[in-house]
């Protein structure tokens, strides 16, 4: 089983709540340490000027690059639902994860030590739905889980 974010960028009105659902939840230090991001994207093209937006975080690929890349098994995936972990307390700040990754997911902070989101792990294992999903508005953002093929 791998869990996985959904976004489907048609409903996402660009109302920032899921930065601000991550932050609060994660009590991090202003939405440039957010874990997740929403960007807009100029739609000149269509009849009318519009923006769209996409909402993205960590993915926890299935065939995650930047647990394959940590020399110090700071970052760990789970076999019961894929999600990628991370320990600061391991952590060397190499930034290989953060080379490694497509997304952009690894945040590095002040002390050079790394962080990411981690699924809002403390609340799937209570049974509730990732921060950023469950203030979602327009119900943009989901989750669920997939099997791996």
């Amino acid at each position: 089983m791998q869990l996985a974010f959904s976004f489907n960028s048609a409903r996402c009105s660009g109302c920032m709540a899921c930065i601000v659902a991550c932050l609060d939840e994660k009590d991090l230090p202003g939405a440039a340490n957010a874990f997740r991001h929403v960007r807009s994207f100029e739609n000149p093209g269509s009849a009318q000027h519009t923006l769209s937006f996409q909402s993205l975080s960590c993915l926890h690929c299935a065939d995650a690059p930047c647990v394959v890349v940590c020399p110090t098994g700071s970052l760990k995936k789970r076999k019961q639902d894929g999600i990628v972990t991370f320990s600061r307390k391991l952590c060397a700040g190499c930034r290989r994860c953060e080379q490694a990754c497509l997304f952009g997911a690894p945040r590095f902070w002040q002390d050079q030590t790394m962080a990411k989101c981690d699924f809002c792990l403390e609340r799937i294992e209570a049974g509730l739905e990732p921060a950023c999903v469950r203030v979602c508005p327009t119900r943009a953002l989901g989750f669920g889980a997939f099997l791996k093929m």
